[in-house]
């Protein structure tokens, strides 16, 4: 009885071993070096250089930009605002007070017109794309602020758009990242 015991653990172990070390050990290190092979920017996260070579974001990673000059992307309610440890939502509901005075303050500070992305939070509060109503309705005020004709700074906005992946699936938008920093390669004050 003893040997059947041992006799039938011994294949299970084996092929528990086997399996651990495939799928664990191999497959990991196949993927992950295919992803380096075939897009090595995306698989190290699409990180973004400046001009000069320091790195001023990920692609993939809404960020906060200070002042006037710069575009806004949404609001964030991760963390402390953009913060990747502490992604997701609020999980405020529309009756709440707390979500109710955030976005009216947004909106008394942006306008009345403001459009919904640049008053509303995404899912993960790290979404790093505006729609192209967003970022047209903050081109006088970077203008204004750079001191340079809002028909130049138009202009790097549409040159900015991404439209529909393979011309039907999601909505046209605009990276904020990329956006600023061509704003930022044009001139202008900051």
């Amino acid at each position: 009885m003893r040997s059947d015991l041992v006799s039938g653990l011994r294949p299970a172990l084996l092929f528990t071993l086997i399996f651990a070390a495939l799928l664990g050990i191999v497959y990991p290190l196949v993927v992950t070096g295919a992803g380096q092979l075939l897009f090595p920017a995306q698989a190290n996260g699409s990180l973004v250089r400046d001009d000069a070579g320091k790195l001023r974001g990920s692609m993939l990673l809404g960020q906060s930009f200070v002042g006037d000059s710069y575009f806004q992307g949404r609001p964030s309610e991760a963390g402390n605002g953009y913060d990747s440890l502490a992604s997701g939502g609020s999980n405020l509901g529309p009756a709440s007070k707390k979500l109710v005075d955030r976005v009216a303050a947004d909106q008394k500070r942006l306008g009345a017109d403001a459009p919904a992305d640049l008053l509303q939070a995404s899912g993960s509060g790290l979404d790093p794309e505006i729609s192209p109503e967003a970022a047209r309705f903050q081109v006088v005020r970077v203008a204004k602020a750079r001191g340079i004709a809002p028909d130049r700074v138009a202009q790097l906005v549409d040159a900015n758009m991404q439209g529909r992946l393979f011309g039907i699936i999601g909505e046209p938008r605009v990276n904020v990242l990329a956006l600023n920093l061509a704003l930022d390669r044009q001139g202008g004050g900051r």
